[in-house]
């Protein structure tokens, strides 16, 4: 009898057959040579009903996050089209993934573009989203929201100013604070004019006081009381400054001025339209543009002395002024130390190199003498340390 290897690995590898014993009286399938008994594939049954279960969640789940995507930009969209020239990209949302979406739009004054982000609950997921209902319970302050936040650039404009303001609904406060480092700039304090559920985030008092005043037809402060936006308002923030820290200074033609406001999406899409309406009233009056300012009557001009840098007290401009050249330095002073710190780090380096160099050169009782005198050079600096302790 020959020894064939290939053989003796293909026998090993190929699963035994199905019992087909006589006494099987079970329902049964044939046709032709093929005969087919559910009874002895029950596991897999539940395992591929568990994958048909699993595909068709996903896919519902990826289905209802593109509807409700779409049903809040469809009731914005007649808005979007009468502030912009070009409201949107071609073919409207665009899709990443399938719980994010976005929308670009340009072509307005004021502003250099608004970026429009929604972010949904992964409901393609089944097991993420178990998880997130899960933890829900676990901690009480973890909530996941479906979310659309609308970011606008300001075009270079001495009307916007360095500043960080916000208004946030407080049980937002704690989940804001740790995402967003420019709010790190600001004290937290009650206003009169607004909801209990909500609170003021500002560098100075003046800024709000300007920001909360009525300007023509918009109310900010009456806006946001209304009920039927309230529920859905997460936080309005205008800021100069980064999410995150940076490392080393921005420089002033890098740093981008922004009013964002996130909401999470109501399930009708209609109920935030009223204050998406004034947030772009909001935009004109902040950089003097559409014909009304900061506590003026009707705009005949623009520049520096119009829009909210030009309402603010010359006090208030200047503290703004010191603070980023204080945060300026303070980045300039902790590039520099961690430079100096790389730098000992490569020459330390490069001398333990060099040494292990001249050692390896030396002979074997020359390099146990050498370790001897290190070892005793160590000793006498831990016990100097001690001493001085």
């Amino acid at each position: 009898m020959s020894f064939n290897p290939i053989s003796m690995v293909v026998g090993a590898l190929t699963p035994p057959p199905p019992s087909l014993t006589e006494d099987y009286d079970g329902l049964e399938y044939r046709w032709k040579v093929f005969t087919f008994r559910p009874a002895l594939f029950q596991f897999e049954i539940f395992l591929l009903a568990a994958v048909l279960l699993y595909t068709a969640l996903y896919f519902i789940g990826r289905s209802a996050n593109v509807r409700r995507a779409n049903k809040w930009f469809d009731a914005h969209l007649e808005l979007y089209q009468s502030q912009f020239t070009k409201p949107h990209q071609k073919g409207g949302l665009t899709q990443d993934g399938n719980s994010d979406f976005f929308v670009f739009s340009t072509g307005r004054r004021a502003i250099k573009a608004l970026h429009t982000t929604f972010t949904l609950r992964p409901r393609h997921d089944f097991f993420q989203l178990i998880y997130q209902t899960l933890w829900g319970f676990v901690e009480l302050d973890y909530r996941v929201n479906d979310v659309v936040e609308l970011t606008f650039t300001f075009k270079d404009s001495a009307s916007v100013p360095d500043c960080v303001w916000a208004i946030v609904a407080k049980d937002e406060l704690k989940g804001i604070r740790s995402k967003r480092w420019d709010l790190t700039f600001t004290k937290t304090t009650e206003n009169p004019n607004l909801p209990t559920s909500l609170t003021v985030m500002s560098e100075f008092a003046d800024i709000t006081e300007n920001l909360l005043k009525t300007h023509g037809p918009l109310s900010l402060s009456t806006v946001l009381s209304n009920p039927a936006v309230l529920p859905y308002f997460r936080s309005l923030s205008l800021t100069d400054q980064p999410r995150t820290r940076p490392y080393a200074p921005v420089p002033a033609s890098e740093r981008g001025k922004h009013l964002i406001l996130s909401l999470n999406i109501p399930p009708s899409g209609t109920a935030t339209l009223p204050l998406v309406q004034a947030v772009f009233q909001l935009v004109d009056i902040i950089a003097g543009e559409g014909g009304w300012g900061i506590g003026k009557s009707p705009l005949t001009s623009k520049g520096p002395g119009v829009g909210l840098n030009g309402s603010l007290r010359p006090e208030t401009r200047s503290k703004l002024k010191k603070a980023r050249e204080e945060l300026d330095k303070e980045l300039k002073e902790e590039l520099a130390k961690e430079k100096r710190e790389e730098q000992a780090e490569e020459k330390a380096a490069a001398k333990r190199k060099a040494e292990e160099e001249r050692l390896s050169r030396l002979s074997a009782s020359e390099q146990k003498k050498a370790l001897e005198r290190e070892k005793k050079r160590l000793m006498r600096k831990t016990q100097g340390k001690t001493k001085v302790r």
